[in-house]
């Protein structure tokens, strides 16, 4: 199926940025309350690494995330760019294992292994989007930066905690 751009002037190219913010939002949301994230025992017991940031972070910027993704999803739709989509709900699912993996496994090597494949997700999401839309991939930005910093949150927790 070809990726091409839709016309200008429809209802579409409002309504599926907005489902699928409201969507990601939602799951993401679901997720995170479902997951005691770092308010579990476990957790508290780590050594923390430097920039480790206060619990109640987590809600807001994820917040934000989610919709600025599910916009970018929303776009995507309705350029019907499927192999950005497709490689986007790749990377969605994985960033759901993230919180369990971490969390409420306690396995800090898989979670990095996890949070690894999440980034080359997005970028991937990000290059196969820019050739669709330019501002879905711009909108991905923030969540390219976010889990790049997770990533060394991740990597530190494991260096300081499992190695």
């Amino acid at each position: 199926m070809s990726e091409t751009n839709p016309p200008r002037s429809s209802a579409k190219n409002w309504l599926w940025p907005l489902a699928c913010a409201l969507l990601c939002l939602g799951i993401g949301s679901a997720a995170a309350l479902y997951s005691q994230g770092g308010d579990n025992e476990w957790y508290q017991t780590l050594t923390k690494p430097a920039g480790t940031p206060p619990s109640w972070v987590f809600g807001p910027v994820w917040s934000v995330l989610y919709l600025l993704m599910g916009i970018a999803l929303g776009r995507l739709i309705v350029r019907k760019a499927w192999s950005a989509v497709w490689v986007f709900f790749i990377q969605f699912v994985l960033n759901l294992m993230w919180t369990p993996v971490f969390f409420g496994f306690g396995r800090i090597d898989a979670a990095l292994a996890v949070i690894a494949a999440i980034w080359l997700g997005v970028i991937a999401t990000m290059q196969l989007a820019g050739k669709a839309d330019k501002l879905a991939a711009w909108l991905l930005v923030p969540y390219l930066l976010w889990v790049s910093y997770a990533s060394y949150l991740n990597a530190a927790f494991f260096w300081l905690n499992v190695r």
